[in-house]
């Protein structure tokens, strides 16, 4: 035995509080419920690859789940005028959306030859459906009315859906805050029907442009906008990643799912989420 490992044991039986029994106690794994996480890693295809395809994805939709609970509870603070309270959940989310990217590293790591051994086996199933995703893209303004036919086999993701198509984007609650704050918004813009996707406005830039030449006066507006171009900004690498990922390992094929794979992937990658907040860097 090492030198090292041995100074190991001796620390640990210095230990005397370390708890041992916990046949009256919950464990670790009972609180995570590691039997269910660890057991749902389930292979399709004998390939020993096919392990890190699943655990990857797995990984990512719970990265994903933490986002929406951020996104969803940073919304409510903005429309409550907290805005301290939202900065918080948005250094979060963008520290995340870090996780996730990193992600694709790993996946990068499987070859054309090896996903070609178990791809078959997927049959139509893509990331292209993750239910998360979209509401990930609903919270942020990025809003499609056929995407939601995908998800009709289960009517419970599929009301989550059209609740989150119908609700206001973490956009339009900022635009809101905006307006509140005494910036003279288009009043179309409050309260609209926030299934339709935002497609920018004169009066949102002006105030915008006003926040960022003012920015000691409207510092919690400055530092909403920025922790909104940061999220964007980590969002777009995210894709971007994905997409050499895709290109990386099945070429120029059609996903899984039905859509154009690398071809697609490229095109969203033009969609932009906050117009104005792009758009002063040059105005400015």
């Amino acid at each position: 035995m090492s030198k090292s490992i041995s100074d190991l044991y001796k620390n640990l039986e210095k230990e005397k509080g370390i708890h041992t029994d916990f046949k009256d106690n919950m464990t670790y794994g009972e609180y995570l419920h590691l039997d269910k996480i660890l057991t749902s890693q389930k292979r399709l295809s004998s390939h020993h690859d096919e392990m890190l395809f699943i655990i990857i994805h797995q990984v990512s939709e719970l990265w994903m789940k933490l986002i929406l609970h951020e996104l969803s509870s940073a919304i409510e603070a903005i429309q409550e005028d907290q805005l301290h309270t939202a900065f918080k959940m948005l250094a979060r989310v963008s520290k995340t959306q870090t996780q996730i990217i990193q992600a694709w590293d790993v996946l990068s790591t499987l070859t054309p030859a090896e996903y070609l051994q178990f791809r078959d086996f997927l049959g139509k199933a893509s990331g292209f459906q993750s239910y998360q995703y979209r509401l990930i893209e609903f919270a942020l303004g990025y809003k499609s009315t056929p995407i939601l036919k995908i998800y009709e086999k289960d009517p419970a993701v599929h009301e989550a859906l059209k609740a989150a198509f119908q609700a206001p984007s973490i956009y339009d609650v900022s635009i809101e805050a905006l307006a509140r704050a005494g910036f003279d918004i288009n009043p179309k813009l409050i309260n609209r029907d926030y299934s339709n996707v935002y497609a920018g406005d004169p009066s949102v830039a002006k105030a915008w442009q006003e926040v960022y030449r003012n920015v000691d006066q409207y510092w919690d507006l400055y530092e909403l906008a920025e922790k909104l171009v940061d999220i964007e900004d980590w969002l777009q690498q995210w894709r971007f990643r994905h997409m050499k990922t895709v290109e990386r390992i099945i070429g120029f094929k059609a996903g899984t799912g039905g859509s154009s794979g690398v071809q697609y992937l490229k095109q969203v990658l033009d969609h932009r989420f906050f117009p104005e907040l792009w758009d002063l860097r040059t105005e400015l």
